[in-house]
Formats: structure tokens, C-alpha cells, sequence
């Protein structure tokens, strides 16, 4: 076994820099261990310094936050992309429904009452004479609007009394916790029929009114419970800790870490509301026209089912790939944002 080589250390020059001898030269050309420049093999870097010494991670290697790493997974996921596609067709025609239908869906003709397709009307009329691609095309304005706005306004009352109760706790949330489980007790379908009984407005507003005030409860459970649960990490009481305010703790520390739960359920809860509007518009109680609904029109083909099928099917499907574009959408979300599922 060779003995260890002791290096002298170079000798001092007045006024100058230490003579470097030919051992250390050596030391300085391959490194300590004697394996390539910096010591760590043939070609490798200086463990001990230098610019080498810590080599830069790999753009996928590095550290992605939940929202970057959720679109990552969305961007892979073929059922996020088709509901999306089909989603976003649907709100560009409920934007511009000119775009494919430049008919007038109240232009009626009852000598072409349930009529099967022809030239320039590929769905056939209704019992009305109405052009039924026409009111397919343009009940989904009336779909998507009541959809986005009543999720909107479920999704904020929802996070917003129940994030403030299960942050705050004690009575507050005693007390919102009695109020949702009464509003748990009440029957959707039974209330609107109460509820939109005695409105007589043909607008959309009522309907998402409803919505809103009997949906709230199931967003605000899911609030509560997700800062109940981010209240209780370590950096919510580090910030506490060091003095912020409540309302910087819950804004800046637990709303962003608590609100994926409620994004999932919003999201999903979209295509129910959509289906709702269509049950509440088909029973009577909820869009009336001139509005054009496909629950209405729905409703409106089905004593004529046997001699014009054509007129319920087609309003029918719509809402129902509707419906499925947004379930499947929200159920692709919460497996992106779902660390349990990963």
C-alpha cells in the first residue's frame, strides 16, 4: 500500500503570490483525488466550488407548483380535451348563434308542422312549424348562460361563507351549519316547483336566483372543510406566528391552497345546473316562452313523439352532450388536482 504524499506547502514570496511547485500544479491540473479536472473523475466537476460544482436541473426536473402540475396532466388527458373542444363549440355558438343557425328561432309555420328534414332545415319542424335546428342551436345560449351564471354565483356565496366559518369557527359556524343542513332537507325539483310557481318573468334571472339560494350549501360544506384542513398546516401558523393579520391569512396562505375542492365541484355541479334549468323549464315552472330552452322545447315535442321524433330527439341529445362535456370536464380537473390520485 503507498504511503500518502505530503504536499509542502510553497514557499512565501514577499510582496507576491506563493510559488506554486510542480506538485502543486498537479493538484491544481486533475484535483484533490487526482481523477480529472475538480477531483471527481476523468472530466468531472469540482465537488468542492467552482461554477460546475452543482449542475443545473433539467426544465422537467424541476419543482412545479399544483397549478402548473395540473395543467401539465390536463394537457395529456384525452377526456379533458375532447369535453373541452366540445364545451368551447358550445359557447361560441351561444355567443354568436348567427354563426350556423341565421334563422329566426320564433319564425313559425304551421303548414310545415312536423315536417321531417328537408332542404336548408336538416332537423325537421316541430309541432309548431318551428325550424328545429334553428331553437337547437339557439337554446344553447339559454343552456350555458344559466349554467355559467348559476355556478358563479353558487361557487362564490358558497366559498365565501363557508371558507369565513371554518376559518373563524365557534358560532358562526354552528349556526351556518344549521342553516345548510335546512337547506339540505329541501327537495330541488319540489322547491323550484314552489318557488317558480308565482314568477311570471320569462327571463333567466329567477331561475339562477333559485339555483343560487339552494345551492350554495353543497360549495360551502366543501369551503369549510378544505380551510378547516389548511388552517392547520405549518405555514398558516408560521404566518400567525409572525404577526399577519386574519384576513392575510386567509387570503394570501389559505384561500389559494383550499380552493381546488371547490373548483371540482363547481365545475361539475355546471352541467347539473344546465340539467335543472331543462327539468324546471320542462315541468312549466322555469324559462316560459318566447324564451327558447331546450327543456322547453323538449317539453313541447313530447305529445308528438310517435308522429315527429325527430323533434324531440334532437334538442334532447344536445342536452344531454352537454351535460356529459362538462361532467367529464369536471371529473378530468379533479383528477388533476387530486394529489391522492397520483
Amino acid at each position: 500500500m503507498p504511503e500518502p504524499q505530503h504536499l509542502e506547502p510553497p514557499p512565501y514570496v514577499p510582496g507576491g503570490t506563493p510559488e506554486l511547485g510542480p506538485a502543486d500544479a498537479e493538484v491544481l491540473r486533475t484535483g484533490p483525488g487526482g481523477r480529472g479536472p475538480g477531483g471527481t473523475g476523468p472530466e468531472g466537476p469540482d465537488p468542492t466550488g467552482g461554477p460546475s460544482a452543482v449542475p443545473s436541473a433539467a426544465p422537467e426536473e424541476r419543482v412545479r407548483s399544483l397549478w402548473s402540475d395540473a395543467w401539465h396532466d390536463l394537457r395529456r388527458n384525452p377526456v379533458f380535451l375532447v369535453s373541452a373542444l366540445v364545451i368551447l363549440f358550445l359557447v361560441l355558438i351561444a355567443l354568436w348563434p348567427q354563426l350556423i343557425a341565421p334563422g329566426n328561432p320564433l319564425d313559425c309555420d304551421l303548414a310545415k308542422a312536423q315536417q321531417g328534414s328537408g332542404p336548408g332545415h336538416p332537423f325537421g319542424f316541430n309541432g309548431q312549424g318551428c325550424d328545429v335546428y334553428t331553437r337547437t342551436v339557439h337554446g344553447a345560449r339559454t343552456s350555458v348562460t344559466v349554467g355559467v351564471c348559476a355556478t358563479l354565483g353558487v361557487a362564490v356565496l358558497g366559498s365565501v361563507l363557508g371558507g369565513l366559518a371554518g376559518f373563524f369557527g365557534g358560532m358562526w359556524d354552528a349556526i351556518l351549519s344549521r342553516v345548510t343542513d335546512v337547506f339540505f332537507a329541501i327537495p330541488v325539483v319540489l322547491g323550484g316547483l314552489v318557488l317558480l310557481s308565482v314568477v311570471t318573468s320569462s327571463t333567466v334571472w329567477p331561475v339562477i336566483g333559485f339555483m343560487v339560494l339552494l345551492g350554495w350549501p353543497q360549495i360551502s360544506r366543501i369551503a369549510r372543510g378544505s380551510v378547516i384542513t389548511a388552517r392547520q398546516n405549518d405555514y398558516v401558523q408560521a404566518a400567525r406566528a409572525l404577526g399577519a393579520s386574519p384576513l392575510r391569512i386567509l387570503l394570501r396562505h389559505i384561500a389559494p391552497n383550499a380552493i381546488a375542492p371547490v373548483i371540482v365541484v363547481a365545475t361539475i355541479a355546471l352541467g347539473t345546473y344546465i340539467a335543472l334549468e331543462a327539468t324546471l323549464s320542462y315541468l312549466g315552472v322555469g324559462l316560459k316562452p318566447p324564451s327558447v330552452s331546450w327543456g322547453i322545447d323538449i317539453s313541447a315535442a313530447s305529445p308528438y313523439i310517435r308522429n315527429a321524433p325527430h323533434a324531440l330527439l334532437w334538442p334532447s341529445g344536445a342536452l344531454a352532450v352537454t351535460v356529459l362535456a362538462f361532467i367529464m370536464l369536471g371529473d378530468a380537473v379533479r383528477d388533476a388536482l387530486d394529489p391522492k390520485l397520483r
